[in-house]
């Protein structure tokens, strides 16, 4: 019997046994029940994954059933199912929070595929939130703090990607938090218990780093006086981490590709063949195909990291999370320094906006370590963060530069304060539709990532 648990909700009660029966055959634990009194009673007992309910019952509307349900727990997906079928009952179903909308007669594939739907989106809503709560409560990974789109949709890749076993390549620029992202992977995979091993290929020579990474046998260069065992050796069931692989040199690429390829490395200086089990998470800062295209980088290594590609997004292109994070950080410094600090003032914030965060999350951490151990007064004020230049550089723009800059802006922002609704973005702006979508189509801007 499956453990995902749907409670149905129809007073008729033919329709009540089909849709009892047909889940039954599938597996799910299902509870069946006539009226909206009793759905609500169950719901109070118990948790569901999902629920069905008819949008015409005796006691009551489906809709009032579902707005009830939804605030015992707002992330239930609800399934209407209705004799009337009609546009506007099925827009009024999904505008209130309904998952989906099946019309009886219903083909019960459609049932089952909706049903499937469903919860397949109701147990990554589960696996979002709880690595988020690994992150910031486990970890305080506060690099990927963010509610902006881009960063949505980066929790879910995690979350997907973690339930997988696949090689992952990370790409992002210096500071966008890759190796915490590879943290926030690995503590959301069966493999959470065993080591997380990370290794930069760029901070240590040509000459060691194939020995740190496999390990050696005694005497197999001049200082081996002992044998060694190397980090993917201690990653074994684990996972090991590679930033900065374009930094990598030819020979230790070939035992890379083996590695990915068979689980199995030899020691330097060594014969024996050691097997590993290991999950293996890359990083890159590099255009890795422009790499093999200039002969610096194998192509058959590339396409081996290429399994999952994760890209994140630099802070310039996520403005809107500047005040969370800088807020964060804020409350982090305060409290290591001791000092009290209220917030920041708006001029501060709208200094923040604007610059171009050449350095990513990590500049805008280091800016406000600065700025909460100078401050001398109770709030932060634009004087306290100290900016190398604002825009694209220190040099003044051009009027046309500096105004598309505030258009882009204002249109990303004016997106995520309404999720991507266009008609309720030119309520707000006093702009027509129109002009929004050309300046959306314009900026590359997808109303589809606020959404």
């Amino acid at each position: 019997m499956s453990i995902e648990r749907i409670l149905v909700v129809d007073d008729d009660p033919n329709i009540l046994e089909v849709v009892r029966a047909r889940l039954d055959a599938e597996g799910y634990t299902v509870t069946a029940v006539a009226t909206a009194a009793e759905a609500l009673a169950k719901a109070k007992d118990e948790a569901f994954n999902l629920a069905i309910t008819d949008l015409k019952l005796a006691s009551t509307d489906g809709l009032d059933l579902m707005a009830d349900l939804l605030l015992l727990d707002p992330d239930l997906p609800v399934i209407i199912l209705t004799a009337y079928g009609s546009i506007e009952s099925a827009v009024a179903a999904i505008q209130k929070g309904a998952y989906s909308y099946l019309t009886k007669p219903f083909d019960a594939k459609a049932l089952l595929m909706n049903v499937k739907n469903a919860l397949d989106k109701q147990r990554l809503t589960f696996q979002v939130r709880n690595l988020k709560t690994l992150v910031e409560e486990k970890y305080d990974f506060a690099n990927i703090i963010g509610r902006s789109g881009k960063m949505v949709r980066v929790f879910e890749q995690i979350a997907q990607i973690a339930r997988t076993d696949f090689t992952v390549r990370i790409y992002g620029e210096s500071g966008t938090g890759k190796e915490l992202v590879a943290k926030a992977i690995h503590i959301h995979s069966r493999r959470q218990n065993a080591p997380f091993i990370a290794v930069s290929c760029a901070a240590l020579p040509e000459t060691l780093l194939e020995s740190e990474l496999f390990g050696h046998e005694k005497g197999a260069f001049t200082d081996a006086r002992q044998s060694r065992r190397g980090l993917f050796a201690m990653a074994d069931r684990g996972t090991i981490f590679l930033d900065e692989i374009g930094e990598t040199p030819p020979q230790v690429q070939v035992k890379l590709l083996r590695v990915l390829q068979e689980q199995e490395f030899k020691p330097v200086g060594g014969e024996r063949t050691q097997k590993v089990d290991v999950r293996v998470i890359v990083a890159t800062n590099k255009d890795l195909k422009k790499e093999v295209e200039e002969g610096r980088f194998r192509e058959d290594l590339f396409y081996r990291i290429q399994v999952i590609p994760l890209d994140l997004p630099p802070l310039r292109e996520r403005r809107e999370d500047i005040p969370l994070l800088a807020e964060h950080f804020l409350k982090i410094y305060g409290r290591k320094l001791g000092k009290t600090i209220e917030g920041i003032t708006p001029e501060a914030m709208r200094k923040m906006m604007v610059y171009d965060w050449p350095g990513n999350v990590r500049e805008l951490e280091n800016k406000i370590e600065y700025a909460v151990a100078m401050t001398a007064g109770t709030r932060m004020v634009p004087e306290d963060i100290l900016l190398s230049g604002m825009g694209q550089g220190s040099a003044m723009r051009t009027f046309d530069e500096a105004k598309e800059e505030f258009e882009k802006e204002y249109l990303r922002r004016l997106l995520a304060a309404t999720k991507g609704n266009f008609q309720e973005a030119a309520r707000i702006s006093q702009r027509q539709r129109s002009g929004l979508y050309y300046l959306a189509k314009k900026y590359g801007l997808k109303p589809a990532d606020w959404r």
